[in-house]
């Protein structure tokens, strides 16, 4: 097991729950709260911590009422959850969608409501200003990096649409990358969240602006997305596989604090609006995303990014004409067939996703501008 420190206290590797049951215990907590979702509970992946809390005498209470693109709703029963258990910390454990409840649930358990004032495009960081509690996270997918990062993502009740949280007091005080609580994952949520590591990473190096930890973080998270993640798609039982994955997803989120692109602006409304994976949806719209790219008039330094991404896929992959094409033919080689269609999607759906897509703020530090038509054609060509 090693321990990162990004200003998380990262905890990874084989051992790091048992690792961090046992600095929990210094911590001397007089109840935690866990956020879950449901799922997770069903499937046992909550049992291996549960037991080493129970076995330490650390108490702790259960909200599992998480969606799978949390709502608002989910926010305000959680806080409540938090002060009538009389919680004073919290544990999020699972994918992406219980890390961004329990951030959201943090602001909550010291702030009033409504929950959506704290919202970044609102001006919501400067009424951020309480204290809030401790909060760890474990996740079960590797995917989001969301252990590591300062935002959460919940779909308002007003819009219906995405809001960002964002605060550097949202930032888990520990991430716990235990690879044994992914080894069970089905191969086509392992290769969605895998992707989703992917184009963070892809996304944060394209972006524009000097930041070269952040490049340099993204350029290694992608090398090791394409060495591993076929292997832990194939073989989940191999915990290398399953902990460089991990580690992956995190470098991802430390990355994107650079920027992301236009593929998760395109992703955000197919999660809304249709119930689309986060992962899944990046994964299909990143052909698309590159394709724009390289047909774009790019200057000196735009190209050689284009380039030295390109080269990271003809390490491992037979050449290729086009870096959209080495990103199709490593979604299908996941086993990620191609095709908004196939996810239910429709052409009558595509210009309401595009001004959803134009109004999300991700695009505003894609490598080059974007417009509304421009995402419509990208929607229309990953159809």
């Amino acid at each position: 097991m090693n321990q990162y420190n990004y200003p998380t206290t990262i905890l990874c590797g084989q051992g790091a729950l048992a690792e961090f049951i046992v600095r929990l215990k210094s911590k001397c907590h007089k109840k935690m709260l866990i956020v879950t979702d449901q799922t997770l509970v069903a499937c046992g992946l909550l049992d291996p911590l549960a037991r080493l809390l129970t076995d330490h005498g650390i108490s702790f209470d259960l909200f599992s009422e998480v969606h799978p693109n949390p709502v608002e709703k989910d926010i305000e029963k959680g806080a409540a959850a938090f002060t009538e258990k009389g919680c004073d910390s919290i544990i999020a454990i699972g994918g992406g969608s219980p890390m961004d409840a329990a951030k959201a649930i943090k602001i909550l358990t010291s702030h009033p409501l409504p929950l959506e004032q704290y919202d970044d495009a609102l001006g919501g960081f400067e009424k951020i200003i309480n204290p809030m509690p401790a909060l760890y996270a474990i996740p079960t997918t590797a995917g989001t990096g969301s252990e590591v990062g300062r935002s959460a993502v919940i779909i308002s009740r007003k819009t219906g649409k995405k809001s960002i949280f964002f605060h550097p007091g949202l930032l888990p005080d520990m991430a716990v990358l235990e690879p044994k609580l992914t080894e069970g994952l089905p191969p086509h949520i392992t290769a969605a969240t895998g992707m989703d590591a992917f184009v963070h990473c892809m996304e944060a190096y394209f972006s524009p602006g000097f930041h070269p930890i952040a490049d340099g973080i993204a350029l290694q998270g992608m090398e090791l997305v394409l060495d591993w993640l076929p292997e832990a798609v194939k073989n989940g039982r191999n915990l290398d596989a399953r902990e460089r994955m991990l580690i992956a997803a995190s470098m991802g989120a430390a990355a994107f604090q650079k920027g992301l692109g236009m593929i998760h602006s395109l992703a955000h409304p197919l999660s809304s609006r249709h119930g689309l994976h986060h992962g899944l949806a990046n994964a299909l719209l990143l052909p698309a995303g590159a394709a724009f790219l390289e047909k774009a008039a790019l200057n000196q330094d735009q190209s050689a990014r284009i380039s030295r991404v390109w080269s990271l896929f003809e390490k491992r992959q037979a050449p290729s004409d086009s870096l959209a094409r080495h990103c199709n033919n490593f979604i299908m080689e996941l086993g990620i067939q191609p095709g908004l269609a196939k996810q239910g999607v429709s052409l009558a759906d595509l210009n309401a996703l595009a001004d959803e897509a134009f109004q999300d703020p991700c695009h505003q530090s894609n490598m080059v501008p974007v417009t509304r038509d421009a995402l419509l054609s990208a929607y229309k060509a990953a159809m």
